[in-house]
């Protein structure tokens, strides 16, 4: 009864209610994000939802677009300044998410939605992360976020899809709540952002004697 209707009944009250109270913040940083890092003021990106669906995912844009003398972007690290790092620590650049939210797209709790040219490198079992729909925050997300390894995160959202109750994402919400203000786990530790997944490798089998 919750996944299947109630859960998305609070998705839809919570985002409305955060959309109307929170307007002015959205107006501020909007403002702050032309200023400092120049527009579009939203980043667009398609990605993979529930049952695999594509939808726009929206955030509030963290990098420049600077340049090297070829034209070609320069590194992310090099294009994300103070001002990005901050929205990102604070996750301010998550709010339009509620957008998305209130869509239908994402729901407030769930696996993260990645990127589409990941789906074909799934195995079985982290495929089944798209059994639900993706979520602003979850479990990986307060067990590490980007500081996971690739299969960490993948196994942590496959529980989560496999255990989703009331209780379960009350107790994500708050320690979301402490992971966003211990500002831990934003970067990967060896990137500005989370390194790419290239696949996971199967297990070695033991072959046994002959």
């Amino acid at each position: 009864m919750y996944k299947n209707y109630i859960k998305r009944f609070l998705d839809i009250i919570i985002s409305a209610l955060v959309l109307v109270l929170f307007s002015w913040l959205y107006v501020i940083l909007a403002i702050l994000v032309r200023i400092k890092l120049g527009s579009p003021v939203l980043f667009k990106q398609p990605r993979p939802g529930k049952d695999e669906k594509v939808f726009n995912l929206y955030k509030f844009r963290t990098m420049t677009d600077a340049r090297d003398k070829d034209g070609n972007l320069l590194p992310d690290e090099d294009r994300l300044p103070e001002f990005g790092k901050r929205l990102r620590a604070t996750s301010l650049d998550e709010l339009p998410e509620f957008l998305n939210i209130l869509k239908g797209d994402m729901s407030f709790v769930g696996p993260r939605p990645l990127l589409v040219k990941y789906l074909p490198l799934y195995n079985e079992e982290q495929r089944h992360r798209h059994d639900v729909r993706p979520g602003l925050t979850g479990w990986a997300q307060v067990n590490g976020r980007n500081l996971l390894s690739w299969e960490d995160r993948f196994e942590k959202d496959v529980y989560y899809v496999r255990h989703v109750s009331f209780l379960f994402d009350l107790k994500i919400v708050f320690m979301t709540v402490a992971v966003v203000f211990g500002h831990r786990g934003i970067s990967s530790g060896s990137d500005a952002t989370m390194e790419a997944f290239t696949g996971t490798k199967p297990k070695d089998t033991d072959q046994g004697n002959s």
